[in-house]
């Protein structure tokens, strides 16, 4: 009778544990974003004439991926504005000034995801830019890089996004001419699983 109410209880033990391990599973898994090889790059219209390249040098992020489950993905990015770089000082300050970027009242630009949908090799993730205190809605469209195992003992997973955005709907008073409204965003990420 003992060993039978030991049996059950560890039967039940069992089962709960099991239970547990495939809750878990479900959940996507945490990757930080390795800086060293991530790339936040922008391209717009310079007055019709060229394209004007440049990025962020300085930022943060994470991001949620199980590529069993894309659908429970999620991605955080802060971006230090006056990070901006375009290959020319005196044009980047005049990005970091009232012009563009204001980034001595508004030092950070973020992105915060709401959604994803799409496969595991690409889709949509939907989430809230905010720059120079203005929040939208943008859409990324997303392409997964690769995944795997790294050299040093550690999980890695890329990706590429890119999106649009009308900079003048985020309170930038320049006004360059249309073609120059279109700031094209590029996310090259790389991140390590935790």
């Amino acid at each position: 009778m003992v060993f039978k109410r030991l049996y059950k209880t560890f039967l039940a033990l069992g089962i709960l544990a099991l239970s547990v391990t495939g809750t878990t599973a479900a959940f996507a898994a945490e990757y930080e974003m390795d800086p060293a090889h991530t790339f936040i790059e922008f391209q717009a219209s310079h007055l019709g004439f060229s394209m004007l390249k440049g990025r962020f040098n300085t930022f943060s992020g994470s991001f949620k991926w199980d590529k069993d489950n894309p659908g429970a993905s999620s991605v955080n990015i802060t971006i230090q504005a006056d990070s901006v770089d375009s290959n020319w000082a005196e044009r980047d300050k005049h990005l970091r000034g009232d012009d563009f970027l204001r980034v001595k009242e508004f030092p950070e630009i973020t992105f915060k995801s709401s959604g994803y949908t799409g496969d595991a090799d690409r889709g949509t993730m939907t989430g809230i830019l905010t720059l120079r205190g203005v929040s939208k809605e943008v859409e990324l469209d997303v392409e997964r890089i690769g995944e795997g195992n790294d050299p040093w003992g550690g999980y890695r997973a890329g990706f590429r996004a890119t999106t649009s955005i009308n900079r003048m709907e985020y309170g930038s008073p320049r006004n360059l001419g249309p073609t120059s409204n279109t700031v094209e965003l590029e996310f090259n990420v790389e991140g390590i699983r935790q």
